[in-house]
C-alpha cells in the first residue's frame, strides 16, 4: 500500500523521516532561537503526506497489484432485508486474506462502554465477537473515507435512543450488575488509512438457504511493533490498550484476581480478517454468522450447520 499511496520521495530515511525532519525544523526555527522562545511541542501524531488519490483510485491500483479488490453494492441474496453486500472484484486463491473487520475494539473489561449497552445489537448490525470475548464495532467506520487521518472512532460514543419501558428482565439484570458507562474521550486517535479498500468485512452477508459460505472469520493479533504497517490496520482499541484479566461466568464477565501472565510481552491489537475458503472470482462474499440458537434469530437467518452454531455458543 505504501507503493500506492506515498509520494515518490527518494531519501535515506524514507518519506516518514522527511515529515519528521520538517516538523523538527519548524520547532527549531531561526526566529525562535533569536527571541529566546521555543515553539510548543506538537503532542499529536503527524499525518504523512500521501498521494491525492480517491478511494476508488486506490481500490483500482490495489487490484492491479494483488489481482483483486473489494466493492460494496446491493446484495444478491433474495431477501428484502439483505441490504448491501461486499463483493470481490477479481480473483483470489483459497486461504487468501480477503478483508479486514474495521472499527473500535472492546475487551470484555470495556463492554459497558459500547454504545447502546446492554442491548448493543438493537440498532447496530456491525458487531462481531472473537472467541476470546473481544468485540469489534464497525459501525463508526462505515464505508471508509477519502484520506489518511487521525481517527478516534468518531461517532462511537453517540448515545442510542432510549425507549421507556422496553427493558426486558434480562436487560434489567444486566444494568443492575453492570451500569452502562460513557466512553467519551477514552479512545486515543491513531493515524489510519481510511481509503483501505479491504476494510469492508462488516458488509459480508450471511448466506441464504442452499448457499454455501465462501469466507471464514479468523482472529489476528497485529503486533504494534510493526510501525510501518499500523496505518493500514483499520482498528483502534478502546481505553489505553492495557490488558485486563477477565473471567467468564455464564453470560457475565468479571475481573480476575489471578496474577501473572504466560503470554508475550509484545503489545498487540486484536483484530479479525476474512479468509477465502475456496477460490473466488467476481462474486459476493458470504460469511456464516453462527448466531446463537438460544435466542430468537431474525427471519432471514438460515443455519448453515446447527451443530456448529451450538458449539460456538456452548
Amino acid at each position: 500500500m505504501d507503493d500506492i499511496l506515498l509520494p515518490d520521495i527518494q531519501t535515506a530515511g524514507g518519506p516518514h523521516e522527511v515529515v519528521e525532519e520538517k516538523n523538527n525544523s519548524s520547532r527549531r526555527s531561526g526566529l525562535s532561537l533569536a527571541v529566546g522562545q521555543s515553539i510548543p511541542t506538537n503532542c499529536h501524531p503527524v499525518t504523512p503526506e500521501t498521494k491525492p488519490l480517491s478511494h476508488l483510485e486506490v481500490s483500482q491500483k490495489l487490484k492491479d497489484l494483488l489481482g483483486y479488490t473489494l466493492e460494496v453494492k446491493q446484495s444478491e441474496i433474495p431477501h428484502k432485508d439483505a441490504g448491501k453486500g461486499v463483493f470481490i472484484d477479481g480473483e483470489a486463491d483459497v486461504g487468501t486474506v480477503i478483508a479486514f473487520y474495521p472499527g473500535v475494539v472492546y475487551s470484555p473489561a470495556h463492554y459497558r462502554y459500547i454504545p447502546g449497552y446492554p442491548r448493543i445489537d438493537a440498532q447496530n448490525s456491525y458487531l462481531i465477537t472473537r472467541y476470546d470475548g473481544t468485540i469489534i464495532n464497525a459501525q463508526p467506520w462505515g464505508i471508509g473515507g477519502e484520506s489518511r487521518v487521525i481517527w478516534n472512532g468518531s461517532g462511537v460514543s453517540e448515545p442510542m435512543p432510549n425507549v421507556e419501558g422496553t427493558d426486558k428482565g434480562s436487560d434489567k439484570i444486566w444494568k443492575m450488575l453492570s451500569k452502562p458507562l460513557d466512553g467519551t474521550g477514552a479512545i486515543k486517535g491513531e493515524i489510519l488509512e481510511r481509503r483501505n479498500p479491504l476494510a469492508l468485512a462488516h458488509y459480508a452477508n450471511h448466506p441464504a438457504r442452499d448457499m454455501i459460505p465462501n469466507v471464514m472469520v479468523c482472529p489476528y493479533d497485529f503486533p504494534l511493533t510493526e510501525k510501518d504497517m499500523r496505518t493500514y490496520i483499520p482498528n483502534i482499541s478502546f481505553g489505553d490498550g492495557e490488558e485486563v484479566k477477565m473471567r467468564r461466568f455464564g453470560s457475565f464477565w468479571f475481573k480476575s484476581w489471578k496474577s501473572g501472565s504466560a503470554g508475550s510481552n509484545i503489545p498487540i491489537l486484536k483484530s479479525l480478517v476474512l479468509v477465502a475458503t475456496r477460490s473466488l472470482c467476481d462474486e459476493e462474499l458470504y460469511l456464516n454468522y453462527r448466531l446463537s440458537n438460544s435466542k430468537q434469530r431474525p427471519s432471514w437467518y438460515t443455519p448453515v450447520d446447527e451443530e456448529e452454531d451450538r458449539r460456538r455458543w456452548s
